[in-house]
């Protein structure tokens, strides 16, 4: 999908040759080579590794010493369900653009068709005319309109539509606006995936140690042994994510805007003019006492914490027909547009303390 071009360029020609930006040029800024692909495909491959361990204990201790079919069975569907929905959302992940900030072709951006007629008094008007493209929501590294909640991954290239972090898990890519939900959901697979191995890799450990003389195969302890150290390594490591993850929706952030507090900054009131800061302001202008009053403001603003029900509908999509079978198989589906967002109604009264405190410690 091609990104749009800057709507003002002020490089001179003087080769005689076309030097205006090709759609393929801004895509091709991060090119992905094959160690970018190396951490992916580490990850599938733990995916699929226990398998083979699972079914000799599923085989040898549940079905062949404990004659239990049926639970071998349950096992059996629960373990490869869980399998089966992680690597869906995984592909959704890898496969899924993360949040364009550029329009679809089917969706023409007004600005693009109106960019080859356009002067400078015009192009400069319909910058400060346009919500996604005004002075301050204008993208200065990758030339294109930055939406509310959009940032640039350095790493990428580009502007990412409420982008969370950038994952190199997934094959060095982005997980933002359309992605979240399906990365979310691959972080609970996986962790009731491990927890569940544990689980059942725990009892089959504690009946061998208790009846060795019944143990019909030697080897079968040890990969019980090692399916339960795997599963509950994996469950403390991807689960502990899971729970942050869980505590971002439920507050509305993303993992960007809970470490960086001084994005607070581009949403305070105006200062005065006599403090001599840019609008919006910089933190490297800022005072040591005006730093820590932002880093403790940004303990309590939340600047899009809509209620819990509402955050997690936001992200998950729920208020649509069958939205639970999105979210069964892959996550969910977002809602809205990815480019504005309802505000905290608290949110502006408390900037404005803080614009407040920021005069007072100048």
């Amino acid at each position: 999908m091609p990104r749009p071009q800057p709507l003002l360029s002020f490089e001179v020609d003087t080769s005689g040759q076309d030097t205006s930006l090709k759609h393929d040029d801004f895509d091709s800024e991060f090119r992905r080579t094959w160690y970018h692909y190396l951490p992916l495909c580490f990850l599938l491959f733990l995916m699929v590794a226990p398998y083979p361990s699972l079914l000799i204990v599923l085989a040898n201790h549940y079905l062949l010493t404990l004659n239990k079919p049926i639970t071998v069975v349950i096992h059996f569907l629960i373990t490869f369900t869980l399998g089966f929905l992680a690597f869906a959302s995984l592909m959704v992940c890898v496969a899924r653009d993360p949040g364009p900030v550029y329009f679809n072709a089917s969706d023409q951006d007004p600005i693009e068709s109106q960019r080859e007629d356009m002067g400078l008094a015009e192009a400069l008007m319909t910058m400060e005319n346009t919500d996604d493209c005004g002075p301050d929501k204008f993208c200065r590294k990758c030339w294109v309109p930055k939406p509310e909640r959009a940032h640039h991954c350095s790493i990428c290239g580009r502007c990412v539509l409420k982008m969370d972090h950038h994952c190199p898990w997934l094959g060095a890519k982005c997980i933002g606006y359309r992605t979240y939900p399906a990365f979310v959901h691959f972080l609970t697979c996986i962790t009731a995936f491990s927890a569940y191995v544990a689980t059942i890799s725990i009892s089959a450990v504690r009946w061998s140690f208790e009846n060795p003389l019944l143990v019909p195969d030697q080897s079968t302890p040890v990969h019980e042994l090692l399916l339960a150290a795997a599963g509950v390594i994996f469950t403390l490591v991807v689960g502990s994510f899971l729970v942050y993850h869980i505590y971002l929706i439920t507050t509305n952030q993303t993992t960007v805007e809970a470490l960086s507090p001084f994005l607070l900054l581009r949403y305070i009131p105006p200062l005065p003019v006599s403090m001599k800061l840019s609008e919006p302001p910089m933190e490297e202008e800022l005072s040591y006492n005006q730093r820590r009053a932002v880093r403790d403001a940004h303990r309590f603003v939340r600047m899009y914490d809509v209620g819990w029900r509402r955050n997690w509908a936001q992200v998950f999509g729920w208020s649509k027909p069958q939205g639970w079978i999105y979210l069964l198989l892959i996550g969910g589906a977002v809602n809205g547009d990815g480019r504005s967002f309802p505000r905290n109604p608290r949110s502006q009264e408390m900037l404005s303390q803080l614009a407040a405190r920021l005069e007072k410690e100048a």
